[in-house]
């Protein structure tokens, strides 16, 4: 029978140490999850630290194998064993420096680390198995080559089945952490989504308490007050006596001054933002830069309109870009927007674009109602608003608004 790496003991017995070596890279590849999973000790440990660990732990598989190696196999060992330092900014080059000396000698840990992080950091799933099967060609391979009979085939093959079995564990390991990763992104993600969605609903609804406090101060204290006003005045007119009119003009004074800051109070509670704590107006194009920078999205405000808009068809602008914005977030991760403001005959407005998502969303709670609001400030403002997706597979949404607005 053939001696050397391709038939050693290891390959042609029941397999005892083949499967060893397989309990023995298993554990190592759970070693590497929990690593790369952040857990435990390995959270607390810099990337340096278990680099050099790794690579040392490699060096010491190595030196063991080389003990029956020849002096030709040194040399690719310890460049597989050197290399695993630049796994992570060039883990598919590493990978495949790892190839020679598994052919070569019987090392596990840097081609099975190598794998791994490759399988990590890779979402090309062809790529995977065929480094996979690369990896069970390379350690399956007889060296030196040799003719072989036919037990010795058989047994080859045997070895390259079981290999390949193996190989298929740190690749997997590494999908599980890369999906694990993904998935605590898209849990952030979801989180912020919901806070906002809280926040918005929360502002909605102090609005709403808002307006119908302003309705109220207008349909009954104004009007209360105002009867006051004219009832004074009609006193101050008849009276005879002079103390008499002076209190019945003070009366009519002091209403008039009510009145003056009950209006201003209503127009106040009608345009507050969302903040309990004081009143504030409604942002207007000014706030459009801090929108776009605070958004959490790739985002590009281009162009500019005239500072004479109205208020109202500011704020119709702004709600318009912030409800875009927020459903980019939501609904197409990974993707950038742009938001062109334009005027041109008569109608300025604003045009947001978003590219197709980069990663798939997820269903998110809503109300359904964002664009419908947006369409709504539009036909009050005599004003138009569209939405629908683009030939490149993204979304846009475009409000015109007429300049004579109000």
């Amino acid at each position: 029978m053939t001696t050397g790496k391709g038939l050693s003991p290891r390959r042609t017995g029941a397999g005892g140490r083949a499967r060893a070596t397989g309990q023995e890279s298993s554990a190592r590849d759970s070693s590497l999850v929990a690593r790369a999973t952040g857990k435990g000790f390995w959270a607390r440990t810099p990337p340096w630290a278990v680099d050099g660990g790794l690579v040392l732990l490699a060096a010491v598989d190595a030196w063991v194998n080389l003990l029956d190696a020849t002096r030709l196999a040194v040399a690719p060992a310890a460049v597989a064993c050197a290399a695993l330092a630049f796994r992570r900014r060039f883990p598919l080059v590493v990978f495949l420096l790892t190839l020679p000396a598994s052919v070569m000698v019987d090392i596990v840990v840097a081609p099975i680390a190598a794998l791994f992080t490759l399988a990590e950091r890779s979402r090309d799933r062809r790529l995977l198995v065929g480094c996979a099967v690369l990896f069970a060609l390379a350690a399956s391979t007889p060296w030196p080559p040799a003719d072989l009979s036919s037990h010795d085939r058989t047994w080859t093959l045997i070895y390259f089945v079981y290999t390949l079995g193996t190989a298929a564990a740190p690749v997997l390991l590494g999908q599980l952490v890369q999906a694990r990763g993904d998935l605590s992104r898209r849990l952030v993600e979801i989180e912020e989504a919901r806070e906002q969605e809280r926040l918005l609903h929360s502002q909605a609804v102090l609005a709403r308490e808002r307006a119908q406090l302003a309705r109220e101060m207008h349909d009954v204290v104004s009007h209360q007050v105002s009867l006051i006003a004219v009832q004074a005045g009609a006193l101050q007119v008849a009276a005879k006596d002079s103390d008499f009119q002076e209190g019945a003009r003070t009366i009519r004074s002091l209403s008039v001054d009510t009145l003056d800051e009950l209006r201003h109070m209503v127009t106040l509670l009608r345009a507050s933002g969302g903040r309990a704590t004081e009143l504030t107006p409604q942002p207007t194009l000014a706030d459009l830069h801090k929108l776009v920078s605070t958004s959490g999205i790739e985002a590009e405000l281009t162009g500019e309109l005239p500072s004479d808009i109205p208020t109202p068809a500011q704020r119709a602008i702004y709600r318009t870009v912030q409800e875009a914005l927020t459903n980019v977030r939501k609904h197409a991760p990974g993707a950038t927007a742009t938001i062109l403001l334009a005027s041109d005959g008569g109608y300025f407005g604003v045009t947001v674009t978003n590219t197709s998502p980069t990663r798939p969303s997820l269903p998110l709670p809503g109300s359904y109602q964002g664009l419908v609001g947006l369409r709504e400030r539009a036909e009050l403002l005599h004003g138009t608003f569209e939405s629908g997706p683009t030939v490149e597979g993204g979304y846009r949404v475009t409000l015109r608004i007429p300049a004579h607005a109000d």
